[in-house]
């Protein structure tokens, strides 16, 4: 398989992935247990049947250990910081009061379940995102030589992924200005990846999901 099949391979099945997970949020709604089995089963499956029909393994391969560290560490730590900053410092103007009722009515999680789905969704669910938009969209195109596609391509899928899942928590000026957010952490998490493993992009990814989770603890009043 040549170079344009394998580019167009990968943002056929990228856009696939996200277009199925977003049926599976507007339509099916399972409860969130099923829909992380069904999540690992679409973004596993797509990387899989690139490997399969164009031979290039190269999307397994991205769990290499990179050649620092140090910095990823020290980002991730940032951005726990400053998300949950934020929060604290912008709460007085923010309603965020109808997340726990949108989460208990749509994905299942109550109070009680809420602590083991927080864990599952700062160490796996990142994980299997990163592996998605890096391992496989981004470090595919980026092999190919296209670094502005990969770039822009990558990033702009993992924002728009998200909109199916925070669409209904408020106005629509905040949907646009998170998935304006997720895009500019998606062009970050590919420049951390740009070597060519997805472990950078994954401490950053836990990072901000355990600032989003702590003030979902503090929503829930856990904490």
């Amino acid at each position: 398989m040549d170079a344009k099949k394998r580019i167009a391979l990968t943002l056929g099945l990228v856009a696939a992935g996200c277009l199925v997970m977003a049926w599976v949020e507007g339509a099916l709604r399972p409860i969130y247990p099923v829909k992380s089995a069904l999540k690992a089963a679409v973004f596993l499956g797509c990387a899989g049947l690139y490997t399969l029909l164009s031979r290039d393994r190269g999307a397994f391969r991205a769990f290499q250990r990179p050649s620092r560290i140090k910095p990823a560490l020290l980002l991730a730590a940032g951005v726990f910081a400053f998300l949950l900053g934020g929060y604290l410092v912008l709460s007085p103007w923010l309603d965020l009061s109808a997340i726990p009722e949108n989460l208990a009515g749509k994905e299942g999680i109550t109070r009680e379940t809420f602590p083991l789905a927080a864990a599952y969704i700062t160490l796996c669910n990142s994980l299997l995102e990163e592996f998605f938009f890096r391992g496989f969209a981004f470090l595919t195109l980026y092999r190919e030589g296209n670094k502005g596609l990969a770039y822009g391509f990558s990033a702009l899928a993992f924002a728009l992924y998200h909109v199916s899942i925070t669409s209904s928590w408020g106005a629509p000026v905040l949907i646009v200005l998170m998935v304006a957010g997720l895009t500019a952490a998606g062009l970050l998490f590919n420049w951390l990846d740009r070597e060519g493993s997805l472990l950078p992009s994954w401490l950053v990814h836990m990072g901000a999901n355990l600032g989003t989770n702590t003030v979902g603890f503090i929503l829930f009043g856990i904490l």
